[in-house]
């Protein structure tokens, strides 16, 4: 029994130490993949060798990382300097540099700036090279070659600097003012090498010749507006005068008229008697009240006439066109003054005015130009007073009004009336359509040869 314990003991303890060799040399083999690890000063040596490599990659990967932010932000300043901006802020930062009053002044400094770049091309003083250079020790050549460079650089420029003024307009004369400097400051430092330059006295003429481009387009317009204006003023003043006339002639027909049947009845009631006697007479005093109220018309077209700046004052709004608190306000010579504003509300707008006011004057104009410098503040297009359109209250409005009246005489404060609230019937009309409120019209339109007339001048 003994015997077999110790036997059975034997070989459990060669079972175990067999075990233990075969994962001695399970470990062994693991261990044989480091070899190349000689030591752990070793290793550390070849991380810090990759780390220092890895570093120096991402230091250039920096590097060329700024060096394509610096190419970035020279494209986006290219691109700005000749970008078409509609910006306010780029128009506001202009200011007039010159003062001419018509365009023709500003011409003729255009071609006297003109004339002084020739000349600085012509003796040579545009662009300079102090440096007297030779090629093979020839200093002819080296002039030539000098020359032949201040002639190529002066093309670039004068390049840059025609194309940039044939672009100039209302929005962007600082953005060209700033891509000819910049053309400027290129070309010079191209030129370092060879010590040449453009003159800033060169640069300085073409940039006025910008500045003057620029100005002369605005007074052109500034001129084809007034002109635009001076032509309606005198359609307007024909289409009064016209008015007046036909006014004039049909009153003198009406008393014409009058005077005869007042003649052919005193003759009928010669020959009459009794009671036939009694309805003549009871018709020439009809006939003469009559003629009376004829003379008394006929006197006030005449007066009418005479008095050339009479008129009305009309104050109107269209809150479905412009919004609330907006108010026209302008003057017509009309007899029939709603006339002018049924015009207004032709074709270039999609609804018609309202008339809040109509305010005769004996000095139309001087009132509206009065009425016009009190509101200049709130005038809706600061650019071209002449739009008459004003962001005021009717108050506003009434509160000037007698302001004027007291000190001009020539408006009766019975005569200031207003209509606080607009019906602007189509477009209420129009948003109860748009929210469900009610269906649109049948449409039978069909447009007239006097409404095309009517937007074709509108669009001029």
């Amino acid at each position: 029994m003994l015997s077999t314990l110790l036997a059975l003991s034997a070989l459990v303890l060669a079972a175990a130490l067999t075990y233990t060799q075969l994962k001695l040399a399970k470990h062994k083999k693991l261990l044989r993949k480091y070899d190349s690890l000689f030591s752990k000063e070793d290793f550390e040596k070849q991380l810090d060798s990759n780390i220092n490599l890895k570093q120096g990659e991402l230091d250039q990967l920096k590097s060329e990382k700024e060096k394509l932010n610096t190419k970035i932000i020279n494209l986006q300043q290219k691109l700005s300097e000749v970008e078409e901006s509609a910006s306010v802020q780029s128009f506001g930062f202009y200011k007039s540099k010159y003062d001419f009053g018509t365009s023709e002044e500003y011409k003729r400094r255009l071609e006297e700036i003109r004339r002084q770049q020739s000349k600085m091309l012509k003796d040579k003083t545009a662009a300079i090279c102090p440096v007297p250079w030779q090629v093979d020790g020839s200093q002819k050549k080296g002039k030539k070659m000098t020359d032949d460079f201040l002639t190529l650089i002066l093309r670039a420029f004068n390049g840059e600097c025609d194309a940039a003024i044939l672009q100039v307009k209302y929005n962007n004369a600082i953005k060209l003012e700033t891509r000819i400097n910049k053309a400027f400051e290129t070309l010079n430092k191209l030129s370092e090498t060879t010590r040449s330059q453009i003159m800033p006295s060169y640069r300085d003429l073409k940039l006025e010749e910008l500045y003057l481009t620029h100005e002369f387009l605005e007074k052109k317009q500034e001129e084809a507006e007034e002109q635009r204006r001076i032509r309606e003023q005198m359609r307007e003043e024909e289409k009064e005068r016209r008015e007046i006339e036909k006014a004039r002639k049909d009153v003198e027909q009406e008393v014409k008229r009058r005077e005869q049947a007042l003649e052919k009845a005193r003759r009928e009631i010669e020959q009459a008697t009794g009671q036939q006697r009694e309805q003549l007479e009871r018709k020439i005093q009809e006939i003469n009240q009559q003629l009376q109220e004829a003379l008394a018309n006929q006197n006030r077209a005449i007066s009418r006439a005479q008095m050339t700046k009479s008129g009305y004052v009309y104050i109107i709004s269209n809150i479905g066109s412009f919004g609330e608190n907006v108010y026209k306000i302008g003057m017509t010579r009309r007899l029939e003054p709603d006339e002018r504003v049924k015009e207004l509300s032709g074709a270039s707008v999609p609804f018609p005015f309202d008339i809040h006011a109509m305010i005769f004057s004996e000095n139309v104009p001087e009132t509206e130009n009065l009425l016009h410098k009190y509101f200049r503040d709130k005038s809706v297009n600061k650019v071209n007073e002449r739009k008459e359109f004003f962001k005021v209250s009717l108050d506003e409005i009434t509160s000037a009004f007698e302001k004027i009246a007291e000190q001009t005489k020539t408006v009766k404060k019975a005569e200031i009336k207003f209509t606080k609230v607009a019906e602007a019937e189509q477009y209420r009309k129009t948003l109860a359509i748009e929210l469900g409120e009610t269906q649109p019209p049948d449409s039978n339109y069909t447009p007239t040869w006097d409404e095309e007339e009517e937007e074709s001048d509108a669009d001029e």
